[in-house]
């Protein structure tokens, strides 16, 4: 029994009784004017072993218990809590109301937020990628007819150097779920899949990972059917990404065995879910009359491009609601729409199984007519436009310097191992791009997930020595299907026309499918579709995207809207992505082949520039100044990398020259005569310290000190008892600069003879002078 002393719940039945909904249970009010209400305090824990001998741990039970579900998962020390909860009343609309947020807090690592609040503030990119991850993964296993909103949260417990918790989170959000009473057909299993020296590693490590050429996410359910794939390569064979496909499969199923056995234990009673109410049998027939010819018509004419399409298939529908609720006037509207909505899909898959043709007259494997160009503007750095069908992406690249670079916050930075990104990928999607008038302001989910994809396929190809930070911006100004893989294409392109030395040019193509079977398991009769449009993705039960070069594949990611796909389709589709990515290099070639080599006069340069660890504060300024006027008077950055050795970037080659010039001006006066160890100097005192006086061996000389213990053979506490002051000269002798600071070190003590010892009449300690 929990009791609860509080008061205010006490007195106030509403919020007692939302008690008591909250965990289904009974809820009566004690005469000790105590809120008693029965609850099963036991939590319970799962283990699922991988054959690698790697444990996930799920606990159900603990924490959260006024969710419908809640579960944590850990793997090492890192743990993550999932919740899950629904409302109890049905929205209307016509999608499932799901919404995943993944928060991952500084709290969990140790660390404490960087920004000026010391607070989480809004998503990252991390945390929005992540959420993707999770809504991808568990959304094809939900029913068509499931309209309760749905909230799943994910929230970062604890973060250990080796295992990621994105992984971890999945795989609680697909405990969660079964435990609930949430209408769920899961559960799912989600294991990280690596490649290191051609072994295949199971949820490797941080350190691992960095080592790996794969990172590849693999999302399962029962009978090894693929629900979700994400992942990245450094241009990985694609034998390699079946094999780690295909054992990832059969590593998921250690998981849904230990979830199954944690929803047995602990899970409580699925809800019933009504079915939505459909249009009758007549108004069916009624539609199919009206617009079933005219519908495959449409369908079936070749010479429709996306807009016209749209508008004949509108008007079409408005024809056939008119007519239809005409007819049937005491039916809902909504009932109607959504059984002509519902035709229209039938229509336009049967006419793919028909006739293996597509709607726009090509056949299964054909690709769009593709057309490219690079170098579009003269002041940018590399640009290219790509045109597949009516999908149309300009990219731009600018170089900067070093300082450019993307700065990661902590818990990212943990994630990656590295503190900086010198290359990123903006992606932009307007309104403009599909015709349609709309908001354009702060970057959605949806643009960030298809920017971080095609970032993902371009990163391989860059050397991890290049001086310059590389900004790629990708903006659709035209889409009909596969914008994301269209900008992999143009930004590979404009890469090589920014003189960016890639390993070779990139391609994406974007493979659908469409499946009659309604048991996945036993798919047999379906049709792949390679390069799909919007209205095949849409229509469709799959969109698969692979980016990669001639050599292998750098990225890939698979939604798939039915509860999972067998492994032979998913290879097969591996196989035919591979062969339309060759094609499509195949006319990228004939514009450009290989980076640039002829400069651009708008192009920037980088330069080393070492000096002695003495010039060092000659060049810096006081206060950064003479940097600060290098910027301002050349656009030029000098970076330091060391004590000796600086990095200066300039915006063209004539802000070099210019920079350079005011570097040697700065440094010209500085050149010192070749001072000897040991050798005898007269020096000028030129300020006079509580710690000693500094003094100048030459001319246009830096200060040096000469400290108070190298004075006089006596302990002196200030210069001033020996009558030193500004203008006089003094004998030192030189022995060499500090190997450390640079620093010359002299002494005035060792040209004296003995000292006389001066003591106290009680012989004390002597006295500073």
């Amino acid at each position: 029994m929990l009791n609860i002393h509080s008061r205010s719940w006490i007195n106030n039945p509403w919020k007692s009784c939302l008690i008591g909904n909250l965990f289904h249970r009974k809820v009566r009010k004690c005469k000790h004017t105590k809120l008693c209400y029965s609850t099963n305090s036991e939590d319970a824990t799962v283990e699922a072993v991988f054959s690698n001998g790697r444990t996930l741990n799920l606990t159900a039970g603990k924490y959260a218990r006024f969710a419908n579900g809640s579960v944590v998962a850990q793997m090492g020390d890192t743990a993550v809590m999932v919740t899950a909860v629904a409302k109890q009343k049905p929205s209307s609309g016509g999608f499932v109301p799901l919404v995943v947020d993944y928060r991952q807090k500084s709290a969990a690592a140790g660390r404490i937020p960087t920004n000026f609040l010391r607070r989480e503030l809004g998503p990252s990119e991390k945390e929005i990628l992540s959420a993707r991850l999770i809504d991808r993964s568990v959304r094809p296993l939900f029913s068509q007819d499931y309209r309760h909103e749905t909230q799943i949260v994910c929230n970062l417990l604890a973060v250990d150097h080796a295992h990621l918790p994105d992984v971890c989170a999945v795989n609680a959000a697909s405990a969660a779920l079964s435990v609930s009473d949430i209408p769920w057909n899961g559960p799912i299993g989600s294991v990280r899949m690596g490649l290191c020296d051609g072994e295949i590693i199971v949820n490797p490590t941080r350190r691992e990972l960095q080592a790996s050429s794969l990172d590849l996410v693999v999302t399962a359910t029962r009978q090894n059917l693929v629900v979700m794939l994400e992942g990245r390569g450094d241009i990985v064979l694609l034998n390699d990404v079946q094999r780690a496909i295909k054992q990832g499969t059969k590593e998921a199923q250690h998981i849904i065995n230990s979830i199954e056995k944690l929803q047995k234990s602990h899970g409580r009673p699925k809800r019933t879910l009504e079915s939505l109410p459909e249009a009758t049998d007549d108004i069916c027939q009624a539609i199919r009359q009206v617009c079933e010819i005219p519908l495959r018509e449409i369908f079936r004419d070749p010479s429709h491009d996306k807009i016209s399409r749209d508008v004949a298939v509108t008007n079409l529908r408005m024809e056939v609601l008119e007519s239809v609720k005409s007819s049937f006037p005491d039916v809902e509207p909504s009932l109607i729409e959504a059984a002509l909505n519902k035709h229209n899909r039938e229509v336009f898959r049967e006419l793919i199984f028909e006739r293996d043709l597509r709607c726009d007259g090509r056949g299964l494997d054909d690709l769009r007519n593709i057309s490219c160009k690079i170098d579009l503007h003269k002041p940018l750095h590399g640009s290219a436009l790509f045109q597949r069908g009516q999908t149309q992406v300009f990219c731009t690249v600018a170089l900067d310097s070093q300082e450019s670079a993307m700065k990661l916050d902590p818990i990212a930075a943990l994630d990656s191992g590295a503190k900086a990104k010198n290359f990123f990928l903006h992606y932009e999607f307007p309104p403009y791009a599909t015709g349609e008038v709309g908001r354009i302001g702060p970057i959605g989910r949806r643009e960030m997930g298809h920017g971080a994809l095609a970032e993902k396929g371009l990163m391989p190809t860059l050397p991890s020595d290049f001086p310059f930070t590389v900004r790629l911006t990708a903006e659709v100004l035209e889409s009909n299907g596969s914008s994301s893989m269209a900008s992999v294409c143009a930004g590979s392109l404009a890469l090589m026309d920014a003189g960016v030395p890639v390993s070779g040019p990139a391609a994406g193509v974007a493979i659908g499918l469409v499946t009659k079977c309604q048991n996945p398991k036993h798919l047999e009769d379906y049709r792949l579709l390679t390069d799909i449009l919007g209205i095949e993705d849409y229509m469709g039960d799959m969109d698969m995207k692979i980016a990669g070069t001639r050599s292998g594949i750098t990225a890939l990611q698979a939604d798939i809207k039915i509860p999972g796909l067998p492994l032979k389709v998913v290879m097969e589709a591996l196989q035919k992505a591979t062969d339309a990515k060759g094609r499509i290099l195949d006319i990228m070639k004939l514009i450009i082949s290989e980076a640039r080599r002829v400069k651009k006069d708008s192009w920037p340069v980088s330069d080393k520039i070492s000096i002695e660890p003495h010039q060092r504060s000659k060049l810096i300024g006081p206060g950064g100044i003479n940097i600060r006027k290098i910027y301002l008077n050349t656009g030029a950055q000098l970076t330091a990398e060391s004590e000796t050795s600086f990095t200066l970037f300039a915006p063209s080659q004539p802000a070099m020259d210019e920079a350079r010039e005011i570097i040697e001006e700065l440094l010209k006066s500085d050149r010192i005569p070749d001072l000897e160890f040991g050798a005898i100097y007269t020096a000028k005192i030129v300020d006079v310290k509580d710690i000693g006086v500094m003094v100048t061996l030459y001319p246009s000389m830096p200060p040096a000190l000469l400290h108070n213990s190298q004075l006089d053979q006596r302990k002196i506490a200030h210069p001033s008892v020996l009558g030193l002051e500004v203008g006089q000269e003094i004998q030192v002798k030189y022995f060499g600069r500090d190997p450390v600071s640079g620093f010359m070190r002299l002494s005035r003590k060792v040209l004296q003879g003995p000292s006389v010892t001066m003591r106290n009449l009680d012989r004390s300690e002597p006295e500073a002078i």
